[in-house]
């Protein structure tokens, strides 16, 4: 094979950002991926005439000008606001906690009727210095919404009581005293039109692109490919977990096709019982305002991560981040090999700040 300037390992989006930069500046780029597809977690397949989120729900949100200014290149985005609702037994629940949410909860109208409820319940349970994430959530929001809101999703998506968790994982628990049921506080927000896939395609003109591809079976057979690599894999996978594995949450899916218009009537919705087994159910077709005949949705279970399985969230507890910290001095050794991304960086990161580190990353390597 001929040398490349970059052999660029994962096409998701801080692999996709970095190629694009680097080929606009006159850079030959190799981009291989182990997935049969493109465009990482990201990654949108059409089902029924409907964008499926392959690997669950992606709203681009952004308060920075730039990154949406640079994204809006690449793709139209509609003017899709996350509105999110939890269920509770047979309760509806708007998120994030706001004057919906507790109206609903206490058949109260105003601002300070919600205020003085939440003041008296914090008041009663006299905890001063949160010793876990129960504790730190019942401080910061009372009881009612701890219980009915937090609790069983919480102990769902990290597979531990909330007793067991850090009281870090919560530093803070938004409540918004207003009737606005956006999710996001950002500037900026919406989903592309089409679906992200077609994004990654642009961002990858001018690379050539190998799928199927693992890298460590790639490189074995082409050590010369080219001098420098942008790896966007795990990173103790990359120095082959030889002081032990990071830990992460996964994410399985259940998908179905129904023959049906209109399932749960809204994108998102959280199912906030712990005896409910999955997180929340996703209708897909509700992110782009689609009238198809018949509906895709997705049911998300979490669960411990192991070897073998897509890593989603990094557990970034003491005992990973003092890990991971030693697997960055490593890193930061490899003198030609660049680390990116959530998995690279051992870092949950929303989609703009991915392309902000990328942006970043691009320029300092191409100054």
């Amino acid at each position: 094979m001929s040398k490349y300037d970059y052999l660029i390992v994962g096409a998701g989006l801080f692999g996709a950002v970095f190629a694009n930069e680097a080929t606009k500046a006159g850079k030959k780029c190799l981009v291989i991926d182990k997935r049969d597809h493109i465009a990482g977690n990201i990654y949108c397949e059409k089902i029924e005439g409907i964008n499926v989120h392959k690997y669950g729900a992606h709203i681009f949100h952004t308060s920075n000008k730039n990154t949406w200014n640079y994204v809006n290149q690449f793709a139209e985005f509609n003017n899709y606001i996350n509105s999110p609702v939890a269920v509770y037994k047979d309760e509806l629940y708007n998120l994030p906690f706001n004057m919906n949410t507790f109206s609903k909860m206490w058949n109260i109208k105003t601002p300070k009727e919600a205020q003085a409820i939440i003041e008296e319940q914090k008041a009663d349970l006299n905890i001063t210095e949160p010793k876990n994430l129960e504790e730190q959530a019942l401080s910061l929001v009372g009881k009612d919404i701890y219980q009915k809101l937090i609790k069983g999703y919480t102990e769902k998506q990290w597979g531990r009581d909330c007793t067991e968790l850090p009281s870090f994982i919560i530093k803070r628990l938004p409540l918004r005293f207003t009737f606005d049921n956006n999710y996001f506080n950002d500037r900026f927000q919406g989903i592309p039109m089409g679906g992200y896939t077609p994004i990654v395609e642009k961002m990858l003109e001018g690379s050539e692109v190998m799928l199927n591809t693992d890298y460590f079976e790639f490189i074995k057979d082409n050590a010369d490919i080219t001098d420098k690599v942008v790896y966007t894999g795990m990173i103790d996978e990359y120095f082959g977990f030889k002081l032990g594995h990071l830990e992460y949450r996964t994410v399985r899916f259940e998908t179905e096709v129904l023959d049906e218009e209109n399932y749960q009537g809204n994108a998102v919705v959280n199912y906030t019982e712990r005896e409910v087994p999955y997180t929340r159910i996703i209708e897909h077709k509700h992110f782009e305002y689609g009238k198809q005949p018949k509906t895709v949705i997705s049911r998300e279970y979490s669960s411990e991560w192991k070897p073998g399985i897509e890593p989603y969230y990094p557990i970034n507890d003491e005992k990973n981040g003092n890990l991971f910290a030693q697997y960055k001095e490593l890193a930061d050794k490899e003198e030609n090999v660049i680390f990116g991304g959530r998995l690279g960086n051992y870092k949950y990161y929303d989609m703009d700040k991915v392309i902000e580190a990328a942006l970043e990353c691009a320029k300092e390597e191409l100054a």
